[in-house]
């Protein structure tokens, strides 16, 4: 081919490559011939030999593998793969995917070929470059899916050299002050340093409802029933790439529930439909991205659609000028957590009803919960004077037979 170039005006396909002293010549499972060369260096003709045998036992076994297919690059497959994954799961699991995919996996991978990647230096790799510990889970379970699919597909490759990796970054352990809810002196005060439009949204719906950014974000004015004062949820506002869409359901199947409104929560609905005057009319999710602003109940306070990421810069002004704010950096990842988050509310409404009585199940459903246990051990804390009541209740100052006794 480079003595003889192909002709201006043809094409002229390469001969077959027969470099070695003999080559092995069969059929894979599809009736294509395939062939494979042995010098005599390699063992010539007794190797040749003993490779067909093999590889006719394994393609009348049906265990067939073309050793050729696993010779596609990292970067390759994962078009293959992303073509299909694109379209599975909810808009954030998709977005954090990618985003794992982009950052860390394929600048260091997507050259190898998938027959050439090895546990021990995915691993070396996983321990020493991917930082933090949430963030070596996501990468670690990306990348087993991704080869878990080559072994499914006609398997590319036998094994999954993800399938081990350890995640060695140390789980991070926050304080038990970090994990509550604020009291209801600084919610005073975060609340008093909003401006007086967010102060409607937090302090006087998120705090009383509990309902996630997106869910009121995405409340539509169809969806309020006035006689029993009850929202509904039924679907959601998230982040694409950095673009607002609708998502047709809540975050999980619970997150389908009527949530009863508070007077004070009513009057913040009150005062978004006054000001706002959404309809009432229910567009078809159709298109995503035609967020049909008209039916929105709760705005930014120029009309726009609610950016639940943009819900953030006040809150975090607010927190600073009230100087409730605890900002924690990672060492290992260099991240800046805030506390309180606007998630706390959450918490908190759900530590007053358990405070209050209200059945765990009750309280679940309120919250969009699939398992109540999670509302217990996540969302449900002390209350404020626990530490006394216990006290009191060990040494017995709570009544007769509220002490403890000594049987023998």
């Amino acid at each position: 081919m480079e003595a003889y170039p192909p002709a201006v005006h043809g094409e002229r396909k390469p001969r077959r490559d027969c470099v070695g002293a003999w080559q092995a010549r069969y059929r894979d499972p599809t009736g294509k011939q395939k062939a494979k060369n042995y010098s005599i260096k390699d063992g010539g003709k007794k190797a040749a030999e003993d490779f067909l045998d093999r590889t006719r036992t394994a393609v009348r076994d049906r265990t067939y593998r073309d050793p050729e297919r696993g010779k596609i690059l990292l970067g390759a497959w994962w078009d293959q793969y992303w073509e299909v994954q694109q379209h599975k799961g909810r808009v954030k699991t998709r977005n954090r995917k990618r985003s794992i995919w982009t950052a860390h996996i394929q600048p260091k991978w997507s050259a190898y070929k998938l027959i050439d990647l090895e546990f021990m230096e995915l691993q070396k790799w996983l321990t020493q470059e991917v930082k933090g510990y949430r963030t070596q889970c996501q990468t670690r379970r990306l990348l087993i899916g991704i080869l878990d699919a080559a072994i499914k597909d006609g398997e590319r490759i036998t094994v999954n050299p993800a399938a081990h990796l350890e995640v060695t970054a140390p789980k991070p352990a926050k304080h038990p002050d970090d994990l509550k809810p604020p009291t209801e002196a600084q919610y005073a005060l975060i609340h008093a340093a909003l401006p007086p439009y967010y102060q409607v949204i937090f302090r006087d719906f998120a705090n009383e409802t509990g309902m996630r950014p997106g869910e009121y974000a995405g409340l539509r004015d169809h969806c309020i029933d006035d006689e029993k004062r009850v929202v509904y949820i039924k679907e959601i506002l998230v982040l694409d790439g950095g673009r607002l869409c609708r998502q047709a359901v809540p975050k999980t199947d619970a997150g389908f529930r009527a949530v009863a409104l508070t007077p004070r929560a009513w009057s913040a609905v009150c005062f978004m439909r006054e000001k706002w005057k959404p309809k009432r009319t229910r567009s078809a999710l159709t298109d995503p991205y035609d967020l049909h602003v008209d039916e929105l109940v709760f705005r930014g306070p120029k009309g726009a659609a609610l950016n639940p990421n943009n819900l953030q810069r006040p809150w975090k002004k607010a927190l600073d000028q009230s100087g409730v704010a605890r900002k924690v950096v990672d060492p290992e990842t260099g991240r800046t957590e805030w506390w309180p988050r606007i998630y706390e509310y959450r918490h908190d409404v759900t530590t007053k009803l358990h405070r209050l009585g209200v059945p765990e199940r009750d309280t679940q459903a309120f919250l969009g919960q699939k398992r109540g246990g999670k509302v217990t051990w996540i969302y449900t804390h002390e209350s404020e004077g626990s530490q006394e009541r216990v006290r009191a209740a060990l040494a017995g100052e709570g009544g007769e037979g509220s002490g403890l006794r000594a049987v023998e």
